[in-house]
């Protein structure tokens, strides 16, 4: 594939912690804007959703990467690492972050679900006009500060992506699996559903996972066979990923000290915390803070205005 040279330098880019993104893990998001260039990459706790509305955009993620263009629909799991390292000066994309607590209320294909929780991106052309105008509606709704709007935004939203396995679509990178038309038993998305529930209102505490399937009503072995056999991954690691999606905003604060944002951010001890973080970041928080702070103020500097000289004087 034949890629733009990437403009981050070039212009403003996102940075980690910038937005509520990432402190927010358990919150769903709309966003309805110019795409922001990120200079390194980053990770949250929801599904990401992007329609582009106009332009192109290219994101890099783990091992692969994928280009998108104006009518694309993309969705995929923002645990793995990600950055949108290019994009048409034109573009706009509009869309949402779906903490998993909204994600497993779709009535999505189990091969769907799984293998986007596992690093596989769903793409889709089959889109239209009305798409434009819902997106920029439930944006709208989503901003209003009217919690009746806002709801019914989500829910139409919801509707929406459900309608994409009905389409033709594409799961990258394509792999040789055959594809599944098994639909998650209404008994166990509810289920899920619950767990993340739970989850998302105390993973600052200490929990684990007899407390998870309690919440849920399940045998302890089942709660976690489902959660692995729906998400790819462990009961541990999906409240982990919330921690340190959380504690990655943290760190980007005036004044930050690495072990209280460890404490603050649910980690029992400094070590659990560092080896956590350096197993997704590749880094140490500490590390992490200091490039972050770096990038942000040569962000800054390459976007001052410059500086007026005073008018000569005769």
């Amino acid at each position: 594939m034949d890629l733009a040279k990437s403009k981050v330098g070039d212009r403003a880019v996102y940075q980690p912690g910038a937005s509520s993104i990432e402190g927010l893990p358990t919150t769903l998001q709309m966003f309805h804007a110019h795409p922001p260039l990120m200079a390194k990459p980053h990770w949250h706790a929801q599904v990401e959703v992007n329609y582009v509305i106009r332009g192109t955009v290219h994101y890099r993620m783990n091992d692969h990467e994928v280009q998108l263009k104006a009518g694309d629909i993309c969705l995929f799991w923002g645990g793995q690492p990600h950055q949108m390292d290019d994009s048409s000066e034109d573009s706009i994309y509009a869309g949402a972050h779906l903490p998993l607590v909204h994600f497993f209320r779709m009535r999505l294909p189990l091969d769907i679900s799984g293998r986007l929780m596992r690093g596989q991106i769903l793409v889709t052309s089959a889109t239209d006009a009305a798409d434009n105008e819902n997106f920029a509606r439930w944006y709208r709704y989503a901003v209003s500060g009217d919690p009746a709007k806002a709801g019914h935004a989500v829910a139409e939203l919801l509707l929406r992506l459900e309608r994409i396995a009905f389409e033709p679509y594409l799961m990258l990178p394509e792999k040789r699996e055959h594809q599944q038309s098994e639909q998650v038993h209404p008994h166990s998305s509810r289920s899920l559903a619950r767990m993340c529930d739970f989850i998302a209102g105390n993973f600052l505490h200490d929990i684990d996972t007899v407390d998870i399937a309690k919440a849920a009503d399940l045998h302890p072995k089942y709660a976690m066979n489902l959660f692995k056999k729906c998400t790819g991954m462990t009961l541990a690691k999906y409240v982990n990923l919330l921690r340190l999606s959380r504690a990655q905003a943290m760190l980007m604060r005036d004044g930050a000290n690495v072990l209280q944002v460890a404490m603050d951010s649910g980690f029992g001890s400094i070590s659990a915390f560092n080896k956590s973080f350096r197993h997704i970041a590749g880094m140490t928080p500490s590390d992490f803070r200091r490039d972050m702070r770096v990038l942000t103020a040569m962000n800054v500097e390459a976007v001052r205005p410059p500086m007026r000289r005073p008018a000569p004087q005769f």
